[in-house]
């Protein structure tokens, strides 16, 4: 074999440098925000990590003002509320979904479901996830309730979430068997199979109990390659503006290969800063609970029977003379 030339050692010294510069780069930490110290920015990044630790509770309590948590807490007991739980997709189904998976033979049932309609069907399942791209981005773009900061996060995330599913392999029969296992004993676990239950248990101790699910569902949506919790880890945060009691956050953190960039305004209240979306709703939601209270409390004391006044003034005259020597 002909020896290298000496010509050509500086060229593969170069290129050779060259990667490993391109490898450091890649696996440079990326830079932080400007304004990542403040409080604002450091107030949303206390969020996130609340939910990295699972810790449905923290993030509830550090959302909103003392308060008002209570006040929630208070709604919840009366029927009124299911906060933060209503702040998720599809939210009024989480009972029933719970309930499915905590049945006695919901394993069986899973898997036949999964083989009738997944299994070997990978062609079809990244159709529809491409379908269900288009259809999302289009809703998003042109229906909802949406701030233009939320319409842009929300296409974002869409996009994102439908090249995950296109590529994961959602057909793979072994990680649905695992999945299954995971889940179901995960939700068995939480006892929370009805409405009633979570009305029993009361939005601390749901939360509480739903904190372990969502860490079997993060550990499933990782084996099928969307790791949530490294979502958070690289999750970063810096300040826009701030002006007075109000603030706007940069938020970046990326998704399933994509890097997702929204802004979140903050309040500052009693000192603290909280998200201005949550507090206002928040705010809607116990004024609309104070409200069916006190509806009912009135509703009930209509149905109670009355006491006719004579026959009051009658037993009063009666256990006036009964009381006489």
């Amino acid at each position: 074999m002909p020896r290298s030339s000496s010509r050509s050692r500086p060229y593969l010294m170069s290129v050779s440098l060259t990667a490993l510069l391109l490898l450091a780069a890649c696996g440079r930490t990326p830079q932080e925000l400007p304004g990542a110290a403040t409080e604002p920015a450091a107030a949303v990044r206390q969020l996130a990590m609340h939910l990295r630790n699972n810790d449905l509770a923290g993030y509830a309590r550090a959302a909103v003002p003392p308060a008002q948590y209570v006040a929630l807490e208070t709604a919840w007991a009366q029927g009124h509320s299911r906060w933060p739980l209503s702040d998720l997709p599809l939210d009024e189904k989480l009972p029933a979904l719970l309930a499915a998976l905590s049945e006695k033979n919901a394993e069986q049932q899973l898997r036949r479901a999964f083989k009738a309609q997944l299994e070997g069907q990978a062609a079809s399942v990244r159709q529809a996830a491409h379908s269900l791209e288009l259809f999302g981005v289009q809703y998003i773009t042109h229906q909802g309730d949406y701030s233009p900061a939320q319409r842009a996060h929300y296409v974002q995330l869409v996009a994102a979430l439908s090249g995950w599913a296109q590529a994961a392999p959602l057909s793979d029969p072994t990680l649905a068997q695992s999945a299954i296992t995971t889940l179901t004993t995960a939700a068995r676990a939480t006892g929370l199979d009805s409405v009633q239950a979570f009305q029993q248990a009361g939005m601390t101790a749901s939360l509480q109990r739903l904190g372990p699910f969502a860490a079997a569902l993060k550990q499933v949506l990782a084996s099928y390659g969307l790791r949530l919790d490294d979502s958070i880890d690289q999750l970063r945060t810096g300040l826009v503006t701030q002006q007075g009691e109000q603030a706007t956050v940069r938020v970046q953190y990326p998704l399933a290969g994509t890097e997702l960039d929204l802004q979140v305004m903050l309040v500052r209240r009693d000192g603290h800063w909280y998200p201005a979306q949550t507090l206002a709703e928040v705010d809607a939601l116990l004024a609309a609970a104070q409200a069916a209270e006190q509806a009912r409390v009135q509703e009930a004391a209509a149905a109670a029977p009355s006491v006719p006044e004579t026959a009051a003034q009658d037993g009063g005259d009666n256990a006036g003379t009964a009381a006489k020597p």
